[in-house]
């Protein structure tokens, strides 16, 4: 998991709902946010590891 990877499935969904909007395709619109909403997933699952790992860290 990685942000990057996160950001990138957020833009890849918003491009889609946009497509979807302008072509009247309720389907597209929906796998876009559904895209979207994975990669805000991963996104914060990859800010919860690399606090975790800070967390473990000895000072």
């Amino acid at each position: 998991m990685s942000k990057a990877k996160g950001k990138a499935k957020q833009v890849k969904g918003k491009l889609k709902e946009t497509a979807g909007d302008a072509m009247d395709d309720k389907r597209m619109q929906a796998e876009g946010t559904a895209d979207r909403m994975a990669g805000k997933a991963e996104e914060m699952a990859s800010e919860a590891a690399d606090r975790t790992k800070k967390g473990m860290r000895k000072p």
